[in-house]
């Protein structure tokens, strides 16, 4: 069993990455975790462009959103989006290594924010995403008993 705040935050992420099969299937690697904190990688892929030869924003919005759950789900207490919103800056291209950055800007009671900026292998700001998130009473590792 975890032991720290950080160690704790690296289980509860790896049990829901475990558990993933979409952010898995779409190439994403989480780099970092820390409590209320996540940072996830994606390399843009050809079946991922859209009709502009860009990066469908589906998988920008997808990878942002993978990495706000990540970041609020460090506590092990289960956390789902009750809303969020996304701001598109720049073009991703085939071939881009995105990084998405979750940080917790502001908890109370169950509810919290998050937001996470989506850059490309040059910093270069790709996306800017806003989660707000509402906590179950759940919790995210299984119980032992």
């Amino acid at each position: 069993m975890a032991t720290t705040n950080q160690q704790l935050a690296e289980a509860c992420v790896a049990e829901l990455y475990n558990r993933d099969p979409a952010s898995k299937t779409m190439g994403m690697t989480v780099a970092e975790v820390k409590p209320g904190f996540a940072r996830v990688t994606m390399t843009v892929r050809g079946d991922m462009l859209n009709g502009h030869a860009t990066c469908h924003g589906g998988f920008v919005f997808s990878l942002a959103d993978s990495t706000f759950a990540f970041a609020c789900n460090t506590g092990n207490q289960a956390t789902v989006a009750s809303g969020c919103s996304i701001e598109y800056v720049a073009p991703a291209r085939e071939g881009d290594l995105l990084t998405a950055t979750a940080e917790k800007k502001h908890r109370s009671g169950r509810l919290g924010v998050y937001d996470i900026t989506v850059t490309n292998q040059n910093n270069e700001v790709v996306a800017y995403f806003r989660g707000k998130s509402y906590q179950t009473k759940q919790p995210v590792l299984p119980v032992e008993d």
